[in-house]
This record gives C-alpha cells, sequence and structure tokens, in this order.
C-alpha cells in the first residue's frame, strides 16, 4: 500500500518560515514600494468600516497597516506573539495564535483584515471558515493577495524552488478567492489593483519605471501585482429560530478573547 503524501500549498518550508521570510522581504526595497502602494489601499478600505472590533491576522511590516481606521478596539494575532513590535498601541494588542484556529469567539468581530495570509497558508480553506465563524452578519472581510497574473510570474517561476518568500507563496486568483467566499456566504464588495513595476531593489530603476503604474492602471488593471479585495457576510433569514428558554451557557474555552461592550446593531 502506498503511503499518500501530504499535499502542501506552498513551498516555503514551514509557516512559520514563510511569515518570516515575508516580512525580511517587505524590508527590502521592492517590498517597501509594494507597501507604500498597499497601505494607501488599504487607507482607504478601511476608513469606510465601521463597527467596535476588529482584528488583523498576521504581521507583514512593523507599520501599522490600521492607521485610518475609525474602529476602536484593533486587535493583531500573530503566530509568533511578540516577534514583532508594532507601532503605536497596537503592541499593547497582540494575540497569539494560527490562522485556521481563531482563539476569537464566533460572531463578535465587525471586520478581519487579512495581509497575504492565504498564499502562505497550508489551509486556506480552513482560513476562510474561520473568518466566517468570527465576524457577525454583515461584517467584512479585507484580503490582500500577491496576483498570480502579473508579469512577477517570472520572478515567481526563476526564485519559487528557493524557498524564499513572496516567490515561493501559493498566489491565489480573485476568481478563486471570490468562488470560496461565495460558498461561505458572502457578497463581494470590491476589488482593486496595484502596482505595476517589476519587484527589483534599486531606486533608480523603480523611479525610471514609474511610468508604467499609469499605463496599468488605464490599460491593464487586472496585471497589478497585488489586489485587495472586500466582502461582506451575508445575513441569512430563511429559516426561523425557535425562542431558547434556558439561559444560554458560553461556550467559551480558556485563552479565547471574547470583546467586551458590544452595542445591539439595528
Amino acid at each position: 500500500m502506498k503511503r499518500s503524501k501530504k499535499k502542501h500549498n506552498h513551498q516555503c518550508g514551514s509557516d512559520l518560515a514563510a511569515v518570516v521570510g515575508l516580512r525580511d522581504w517587505y524590508r527590502s526595497k521592492a517590498g517597501r514600494r509594494l507597501l507604500e502602494q498597499e497601505k494607501a489601499e488599504l487607507d482607504e478600505t478601511l476608513a469606510n468600516l465601521f463597527g467596535y472590533h476588529l482584528l488583523q491576522v498576521g504581521v507583514i511590516t512593523e507599520d501599522s497597516l490600521l492607521a485610518s481606521s475609525l474602529i476602536p478596539d484593533c486587535m493583531v494575532l500573530q503566530r509568533d506573539a511578540g516577534s514583532v513590535k508594532l507601532d503605536g498601541n497596537l503592541s499593547k494588542k497582540v494575540i497569539g495564535g494560527l490562522p485556521d484556529a481563531l482563539p476569537i469567539a464566533s460572531d463578535s468581530l465587525d471586520v478581519v483584515l487579512m495581509p497575504h495570509v492565504l498564499e502562505f497558508s497550508r489551509n486556506p480553506h480552513q482560513v476562510l471558515r474561520e473568518v466566517d465563524r468570527v465576524l457577525i452578519p454583515e461584517g467584512h472581510v479585507v484580503i490582500t493577495g500577491f496576483n498570480p497574473w502579473s508579469p512577477w510570474v517570472l520572478w515567481r517561476l526563476a526564485l519559487g524552488w528557493r524557498q524564499q518568500a513572496p516567490w515561493c507563496g501559493r498566489f491565489l486568483s480573485l476568481s478563486r478567492i471570490k468562488d470560496w467566499l461565495s460558498l461561505l456566504g458572502f457578497d463581494i464588495i470590491s476589488t482593486q489593483h496595484v502596482f505595476y513595476r517589476p519587484p527589483v531593489n534599486h531606486d533608480g530603476i523603480m523611479d525610471k519605471l514609474a511610468f508604467l503604474e499609469t499605463l496599468g492602471e488605464r490599460f491593464w488593471p487586472v496585471l497589478g501585482a497585488s489586489y485587495t479585495l472586500v466582502a461582506k457576510k451575508r445575513v441569512f433569514t430563511f429559516t426561523p429560530i425557535k425562542p431558547r428558554w434556558r439561559p444560554r451557557r458560553r461556550f467559551i474555552s480558556d485563552g479565547v478573547v471574547e470583546p467586551q461592550n458590544r452595542e445591539k446593531i439595528l
């Protein structure tokens, strides 16, 4: 009897090695250039999402990605809690945990931000199921990812076998993520691509190729190196819910974070 081999969704080694490698890459010149545009897009997106509790899953940079958010209670989940010192008050709200087993109570979050989490997860479907579990009805998920159809595919083909992030990740297309979210009961609100220059670590070349940003946005927007997707969890009201006559028991184990002081949302 043949022993089945475990299927991996990326070639970066362990998930922790992938996370550390991705952080290191974002410190490079090419990574910083991409981060500038991703942060600008996230600033615009998060400024228009409201609620009481927000969770950022994963850390790709020490810089805060939540600066524009108006949500009062923001938390950051790290696989290796405490390894990255974040800017501002977020450093006090870091919790340890795994993306595919969030230590968060069900139906408790208004917004979940996932910066480049899915392409470096061995089980992206389970990660999305966890997001669905912790979001309240009409809650939003914001996902950033690397576009498998951008010209960056040339660098990925050349360097992915070296187990170097981000090239060793499993780049997921927008259409695939949309399908997964639709099956979970999400509506796609918006998608946006950014960055049309090659990922070279040379400021002079980057500056000379700045014209590609204008051309890309105008003529081939879907070829941007990175995308941001916003989706909203649907409210299902087809099945009537029977009244509960007994006091509801709490099914929250030790170590699980349960946001407090949630006001009723009409």
